[in-house]
């Protein structure tokens, strides 16, 4: 069979237009997929004048070509726009069944410009796409939107928004899989469906049946053993979920505690844990996204004795020591509901920590707080201003607009820790050396997920890229080296669409390009492969430098760089980052103000 892939819809909701695109070979060999192919189909689509919530912003929808196959953890999807939130480069990497569901109608990717006058749904099949009236959706949450769809179309998945997206909250996520919640959440893509008046988009196919591959039967083989022996290799996951980690985390020194100020969390951080999720009865099963042999997914009993997502790593940290909040309750409650209203968890627990550090240092006279005194700790305090952010009322019209914008009104812009404009996952830089300069870089802001530096500096290993130890943590050693490696590699699983927790399970970089040659009929050499991912990361950046990014916005908050916190990191403070920038400058070919050469562009195929 040949290898199918490259198949577009380009949609233009003022318009109400649909049309249908191929991409050139040489455009799918040189960006691959989801997050390749989607930014060359971003910066294609918005112009640098374009206003993130206007109508010349598109948001895009990729896949890759792993998805719908028989490799493991790739029932994943990617998507981007113009971030509402930072103002440059946004993108998502999400799980669950969406992508597989979209893959099967024949397209690998969807454009979405303009915007409509009133409330619509996108809904795509094997022939295109129909503009379908959504006027007695809006308003309505992600699960009721998700299973109304369910409902109206058997067989459909659906990404939709609820009401922070509708209210263009700057934090606003898009949400599928319903009440198993797979959140495409940083960025506030939500927030740019909204101003599009686009409350879902829903893959209809008419059958599931598998996508031509050059060598479907010899790639199945290659992934057996692999997909065997996964669960095995990730034996915490697959018990206990991302937040089996928590109390693991704690002890490095690595989980956010009070706003980013203190290094350990104590016997506090315990009831945070997947583990004790577990141990208490309320986990009940576990959820896996298309294709994976893993199910970090927890599905977990509310108070009310509903069935609903249980908190990831990030999540637990962010709405729990990040705000001093011990009650798994509570933290429970403030993710179902962000998860129903659409909302981003990890810059809500962000924000909630912001004005709880302003309120202690007496700075939010003259706040309207609504009625909540926000006291570190307070569990009904914080589900009370996820609430609020979501319906853009009191302090939830400032929080949601995230921690850099809140902390100009507010006035106190060192207890707003972000990095471009987007707030910090739960991963500390003083924990893990690498992570300064990985967030300082990353396109869309401080991400974990964009470089995934700080596995490489516990215990996983990339021999291929020249890291056959795992690095020091709080060594200062080829860390530039480290991070840009990092980068590209993560690039490529994000274009193929691999579950990064793959690495946990001993996919790398050997493992990803046999399956693609196998899936495709190339003939692609590692040097290529690895190249396809530095394209793929130097390309985000022209797009942000030709919206005026350059070194000055690569940086860190001084609570971060300055500021030891003690706990597992002790006194660690991050490598100098201007020594940092010039090495990682010098070794991607920027210039010295972190721009990417004319050279480095033509010697990558990159026209700006």
């Amino acid at each position: 069979m040949t290898f199918s892939f490259g198949k577009i819809l380009i949609v233009d909701l003022g318009a109400r237009s649909v049309r249908i695109e191929t991409l050139e070979d040489s455009v799918i060999r040189a960006y691959l997929g989801g997050s390749g192919i989607g930014s060359w189909l971003l910066a294609r689509h918005v112009p640098p004048s374009a206003d993130p919530l206007g109508p010349d912003n598109a948001v895009v929808f990729a896949v890759g070509p792993f998805c719908g196959t028989s490799v493991p953890t790739s029932g994943r999807h990617q998507v981007l726009a113009r971030s509402p939130l930072t103002g440059v480069f946004g993108e998502c990497d999400v799980g669950g069944a969406w992508g597989s569901a979209f893959r099967a109608t024949g397209f690998d990717a969807l454009v979405i410009t303009g915007a409509s006058d009133r409330p619509v749904s996108l809904v795509v099949r094997e022939d295109g796409a129909s503009i379908e009236d959504a006027g007695d959706l809006w308003g309505r949450d992600t699960f009721e939107t998700y299973e109304t769809y369910a409902s109206r179309m058997p067989g459909s998945e659906t990404a939709c928004i609820g009401p922070a997206g509708e209210r263009l909250v700057r934090i606003a996520a898009v949400l599928h899989d319903g009440r198993h919640a797979r959140a495409a959440g940083r960025c506030g893509i939500g927030a740019v469906m909204g101003s599009k008046r686009l409350k879902a988009v829903v893959a209809a196919p008419e059958r599931r049946d598998p996508r031509p591959l050059h060598d479907a039967k010899a790639l199945a083989e290659a992934c057996t053993a692999f997909a065997r022996e996964m669960p095995g290799k990730t034996e915490r996951l697959v018990k206990y979920g991302t937040a089996g980690i928590v109390v693991s985390s704690q002890d490095l020194g690595d989980i956010p505690v009070r706003n980013w100020k203190e290094g350990s969390f104590g016997d506090r951080a315990a009831p945070l844990s997947g583990q004790h999720l577990a141990e208490s009865g309320r986990l009940k099963k576990r959820f896996f996204c298309g294709r994976c042999p893993i199910g970090c997914g927890r599905t977990v009993e509310l108070s009310d004795g509903t069935l609903g997502a249980g908190p990831e790593y990030e999540t637990a940290c962010m709405f729990g020591s990040n705000c001093l909040v011990d009650d798994p309750e509570a933290v429970i409650a403030a993710n179902e509901l962000s998860n129903r209203l659409g909302i981003d968890t990890i810059s809500a627990g962000a924000a909630v920590g912001f004005l709880m550090e302003s309120y202690e240092m007496g700075e939010t006279a003259g706040i309207d707080l609504g009625g909540v005194v926000p006291a570190w700790g307070d569990g009904k305090a914080l589900v009370e201003l996820v609430r609020m952010i979501g319906e853009r009322r009191g302090p939830g019209e400032i929080l949601g607009e995230g921690v850099l914008r809140a902390s100009r009104v507010i006035g106190r812009p060192e207890y707003a820790i972000h990095s471009k404009g987007l707030e910090f996952p739960a991963h500390d830089p003083r924990a893990f050396n690498s992570l300064a300069l990985s967030y300082a870089t990353s396109n869309r802001g401080a991400c974990h997920l964009q470089g995934f530096t700080y596995v490489f500096e516990k215990a996983v290993t990339m021999p291929e890229l020249g890291f056959p130890a795992a690095q020091n943590r709080f060594g200062t050693e080829r860390k530039a080296e480290l991070v840009i490696a990092s980068q590209d590699l993560m690039g490529l699983f994000d274009s193929l669409k691999l579950c990064k927790l793959a690495m946990n399970g001993g996919v790398g970089a050997t493992a990803a390009l046999e399956w693609l040659n196998l899936a495709t009929g190339w003939d692609m050499g590692m040097d290529e492969f690895l190249t396809a991912g530095e394209r793929i990361f130097n390309l985000k950046r022209a797009f942000n430098c030709a919206l005026g990014v350059s070194r000055k916005d690569d940086t860190l908050p001084d609570r971060i760089r300055f500021q030891p916190k003690g706990g597992g990191a002790g006194d660690n403070l991050p490598p100098d980052l201007d020594s940092s920038l010039d090495e990682y400058y010098r070794l991607r070919g920027w210039t010295p103000e972190g721009i990417p050469s004319p050279e480095t562009l033509a010697k990558l195929g990159i026209e700006v």
